[in-house]
């Protein structure tokens, strides 16, 4: 696997979230630099050596909600 995908959204009580798509990967932080981090030390517990993925994709996603 080269790529793994992480869908990020903004937390209700602040900060952000992280789901990896396919693999059971989520972690959580109060920023996205500190998010970066997280995503980082995530993947690297979760995939053996030899099969760590080069390259992590943040899909961000924004629910906005306004009335008409």
């Amino acid at each position: 696997m080269s790529e793994i995908i992480f869908l990020v959204e903004e937390a209700a009580e602040g900060g952000y979230t992280a789901k990896a798509l396919g693999n059971s990967i989520y972690t959580e932080s109060n920023s996205i630099d500190e998010l970066k981090e997280n995503i980082k030390d995530a993947v690297n517990c979760h995939f053996e050596k030899g099969n760590i993925p080069s390259l992590v994709r943040l899909h961000f996603v924004r629910d906005e909600v306004f009335a008409v």
